[in-house]
């Protein structure tokens, strides 16, 4: 099997974790976690629950950008930043760039104590803003999926 297709399984395969983890997040868990009534359960559970997916989300998002990035020098692929019709790999980086910042640094320097205190001082509000920023996220990510996929079998939206 030559390396580069053994790069774009990986980053496939952790794509598909990464996202899809991020879809049952946002559609799921902080749906049902939202309808918990008591604030400390609430939030415990939220807690246990993202203290899980962080780990797996840091695995694949690591996984996602050593791939990402290897197929771009394995292609000589770096001039497709300069061409608009490949609009789908900024998009790919960008998203990368922002889950990578979130979760390596953000999350466990600021993003975590901002949670705890303002989730203890109003957590419909909290949760309500945490909901709307992973929908923000989740859209981001489907479109850049849907550009990758179609563009990287020609269908370009951009002539």
């Amino acid at each position: 099997m030559e390396y580069i297709t053994l790069a774009r399984v990986l980053h496939v395969l952790a794509v598909v974790l990464w996202i899809g983890g991020v879809a049952m997040v946002t559609t799921v868990l902080i749906p049902a976690i939202k309808k918990i009534k008591s604030k400390e359960d609430r939030i415990s559970t939220f807690e246990q629950i993202e203290g899980r997916f962080a780990l797996q989300a840091k695995i694949t998002t690591l996984i996602t950008g050593i791939t990402g990035f290897y197929m771009l020098y394995e292609m000589d692929a770096w001039n497709r930043y300069l061409d608009l019709r490949f609009w789908w790999i900024h998009a790919m980086t960008l998203v990368w760039v922002i889950f990578t910042l979130v979760l390596y640094i953000l999350e466990p320097l600021v993003l975590h104590k901002l949670f705890k205190k303002y989730a203890q001082e109003n957590p419909e509000k909290t949760f309500q803003f945490m909901h709307r920023a992973h929908w923000v996220l989740l859209s981001l990510s489907l479109i850049t999926i849907v550009g990758a996929v179609a563009g990287s079998h020609g269908w370009f939206f951009i002539k």
